[in-house]
């Protein structure tokens, strides 16, 4: 499903269904576009939510779960509605990544471990016995408004170094942070679609996604 020769970008959902209905038909079909049910849209919309973005949309749809527990449970939800690829924070327990990594393989969807909070990625890594698809520096979106808060690029060239992994960079990406993550290492940048008057950064929703979309392509390319 990941082909290392090629960069894809990731535009994220985290609002509600009337959004996902007026934007995702727009999209123009890529493989190279992955669609995220961002954990804010799966907390409104449920499975519902998930089920409907495959309905809009042929390629990769990822649910942004943020597994902690359960792991086998929730990978198979959100299978069973259309997901092709799921996330688990890189702060559960070791038994929860490798069973959400194991199912995730048996079922042909992508396994991502977020980040999000990790200190060391590689020492989450170095616990496992099996390696995830993808690993996730993310920024989250309260530490955008801290000044100096930055996506941890320095951790990609040591986790390369010891794992077949993609890098994914998710966190405040414009176009500018696009470039960057690629320049670091990274194969799949994370766009969030920003309502006007969210405080975060990423492709607002009351521009021409579609377009925006293509020049992100175009950038990462």
């Amino acid at each position: 499903m990941l082909d290392r020769r090629r960069r894809y970008l990731q535009l994220a959902f985290n609002g509600d269904e009337a959004m996902v209905r007026r934007i995702l038909p727009g999209i123009p079909a890529s493989d190279r576009i992955f669609i995220e049910a961002g954990t804010p849209y799966i907390k409104r919309e449920g499975l519902a939510g998930i089920r409907l973005m495959r309905e809009l949309w042929a390629g990769t749809i990822v649910a942004d779960l943020k597994t902690t527990d359960g792991a086998v449970g929730e990978v198979e939800m959100v299978h069973s509605v259309g997901a092709s690829a799921a996330t688990v924070l890189g702060s559960a327990p070791p038994e929860v990544l490798e069973r959400f990594i194991r199912r995730c393989r048996e079922l042909n969807m992508l396994s991502m471990i977020d980040m999000l909070g990790v200190n060391d990625p590689l020492h989450v890594l170095r616990d496992l016995h099996v390696v995830p698809d993808v690993m996730v520096l993310h920024r989250g979106r309260d530490e955008e408004q801290t000044r100096g808060k930055v996506i941890e690029y320095r951790h990609v060239n040591r986790v390369l170094s010891k794992y077949n992994v993609f890098i994914s960079a998710a966190g405040g990406v414009d176009l500018k942070e696009a470039r960057s993550a690629i320049f670091n290492g990274a194969g799949i940048v994370v766009a969030n679609l920003v309502r006007p008057g969210e405080a975060i950064t990423g492709i607002r929703t009351d521009e021409n996604v579609a377009e925006l979309a293509q020049q992100f392509l175009a950038t990462i390319a």
